[in-house]
């Protein structure tokens, strides 16, 4: 089945608290991306399922048994690591087979799993290869062939792809999502890359500071954010954030008369500090001279469109357009957003506030 269970799990090194009692379920065929900044403890979570960390409290379950006692390899997991761990001195399917052969499988039956995994994974052209005879992504896939050919209940991937170019990574996270489609086992995924998470994972769990922030489908995350953090992780570019406070039940930016659209607050003291966040590709220019008064500091074309970097109230801004628009360092601009695509947190604890922004559905054609 795999279903993977962690029940108020605690990490601490010494004295040093790193995971701060976390609960969380993967269903059974589930892909489950853990996402965060380096150091949120992600891959020390990976680690405990996988049984290479002690726990300090709390409890793993699989399929409803505790597997707290249980070593590595009597968990029935398999992990793809950042760096391979591939054999130099061993062909492909030496390093593919090497678990199998270990446990005892028949050989019969070793021949018919590495070759299977070979052609889904399309290198059974280069099984009697070395991995120094190998590019960065057949090592990757090889990797993943070593997992696929245990069988397990479990897929554990330990940032898989932070060591391949940007071309490769979007190659591969295509393979990896096509190869969960077709086999179903249940899989866990860390990664610092939220673009990674948001196109393989059903869900994201966003770690921060070793404690789970919020856990949803992608576009839960991107439409829903519970806090300041989420928001800001999820979405590329990232959400920007500019001052206001309330004003007789209203959200106003901070500074001037004619800026964002006022969002209605109920149960909020006047004076408040919040924070208004609107996603890079929701502004626009506004050319009637209302908006929020910037300047220009960088513009960056990418072809399909334009990224703008302005000073906007003392902070940097990101603005994402669609096409080429000529605009230059210094040049004096307004930016304008709809109600409808504001986000607003209480300045202090970041928690959101007000009316949620409704998800923009792009109708078929």
């Amino acid at each position: 089945m795999g279903v993977v269970e962690l029940r108020g799990l605690k990490k601490s090194y010494g004295q040093v608290p790193i995971v701060h009692g976390i609960d969380l379920k993967v269903n059974p065929g589930e892909f489950l991306a853990l996402v965060g900044p380096s150091g949120c403890g992600k891959s020390t979570l990976l680690r405990m399922v996988a049984g290479l960390e002690t726990i300090s409290a709390g409890e793993i379950l699989f399929d409803g048994k505790v597997v707290n006692s249980l070593d590595p390899k009597q968990r029935n997991v398999a992990m793809v690591f950042q760096n391979y761990a591939l054999y130099p001195h061993m062909s492909v399917r030496e390093n593919m087979s090497l678990n199998l052969r270990l446990s005892g499988v028949a050989k019969s039956e070793i021949v018919k799993r590495v070759d299977e995994a070979a052609r889904l994974l399309h290198i059974d052209s280069i099984l009697d290869r070395r991995p120094s005879q190998l590019s960065g992504g057949q090592r990757q896939r090889v990797a993943m062939g070593r997992a696929i050919v245990r069988d397990p209940a479990v897929f554990l991937f330990d940032e898989p792809l932070s060591n391949l170019d940007a071309k490769l990574r979007v190659m591969m996270r295509a393979e990896i999502k096509a190869l969960h489609q077709k086999v179903r086992t249940t899989s866990i995924y860390v990664t610092h890359d939220q673009i990674e998470a948001m196109t393989l994972a059903d869900r994201i769990a966003v770690l921060n500071g070793g404690r789970v922030e919020q856990i949803g489908s992608p576009i839960e995350l991107y439409n829903n954010p519970t806090n300041k953090f989420v928001a800001g992780f999820i979405g590329s570019p990232a959400m920007n954030f500019i001052a206001g406070k309330i004003e007789n039940g209203h959200a106003v930016v901070d500074q001037v008369s004619k800026g964002l659209p006022s969002v209605p607050l109920a149960n909020i003291a006047n004076g408040t500090a919040v924070e208004f966040g609107i996603r890079p590709e929701h502004l626009r220019l506004s050319g009637d001279g209302t908006g929020l008064p910037g300047t220009v500091l960088q513009v960056d074309q990418t072809g399909s469109q334009t990224h703008i970097v302005a000073d906007v109230l003392g902070s940097s801004v990101t603005v994402v357009l669609d096409g080429m628009v000529m605009l230059s360092p210094e040049e004096k601009i307004n930016l304008s957003a709809k109600a409808d695509d504001i986000y607003l947190f209480t300045a202090g604890d970041g928690k959101a506030v007000g009316p949620r922004p409704a998800p923009r559905l792009r109708e078929k054609t």
